[in-house]
């Protein structure tokens, strides 16, 4: 299966990037990094006339290249206990894509998996779980199988290294991942 990997980290090189690299290591995957293309705030039209507009930024471009995989790994650090800001505000797009399509988004949505890769320095196991039960409301209301999750504990740059669950985690993700590939080819 295709997987495409959606950075919501604003560090190069940080703990969830290396987090997540160790999940598809090998793989042939797409990566979209948040930080690197303009993805502006939701306005809120749904329940106008006029609807949604292009607003000129490469949202549409994004969503595009999502529908192209089948497997979905929200990658993004642990910020004040939820996603970060660049990865929320892409998501809050969703409603736009969902109005536009009337239906078509959130059923194309619904064909492919999802998995959460998350790293914080504050409890993550346990302060990062809000976290996860938002991913998991946003998928339950898409429609995406919520596949699994991985939270990793690191503050400075590259200490996820030394947490070992969370290395384990990704290597176990990985073997599932390839299984997908190997699966796949087979067909």
């Amino acid at each position: 299966m295709s997987t495409i990997i959606i950075y919501g980290g604003t560090r190069e090189n940080g703990n969830t990037e290396i987090l997540t690299e160790l999940a598809v290591k090998g793989l042939d995957v797409e990566r979209i990094f948040l930080k690197d293309f303009k993805v502006r705030p939701i306005e809120d039209l749904r329940h106008t006339a006029e609807g949604f507009y292009d607003m000129g930024d490469d949202y549409s471009w994004i969503i595009e290249q999502i529908q192209k995989h089948e497997v979905i790994l929200f990658a993004t650090p642990i910020y004040w206990y939820s996603m970060s800001g660049i990865m929320k505000n892409f998501i809050d797009r969703w409603s736009q894509s969902l109005k536009e399509t009337n239906g078509d988004f959130k059923r194309e949505m619904s064909l492919k998996q999802a998995y959460v890769i998350g790293v914080g320095g504050d409890e993550p196991h346990i302060k990062g779980l809000p976290m996860i039960q938002q991913f998991n409301h946003i998928f339950n209301f898409i429609g995406i199988p919520f596949e699994g999750y991985i939270l990793g504990q690191a503050n400075k740059p590259g200490e996820i290294v030394h947490d070992k669950k969370a290395i384990e985690a990704a290597g176990l993700l990985l073997e599932e991942l390839r299984g997908y590939s190997y699966i796949e080819q087979e067909q």
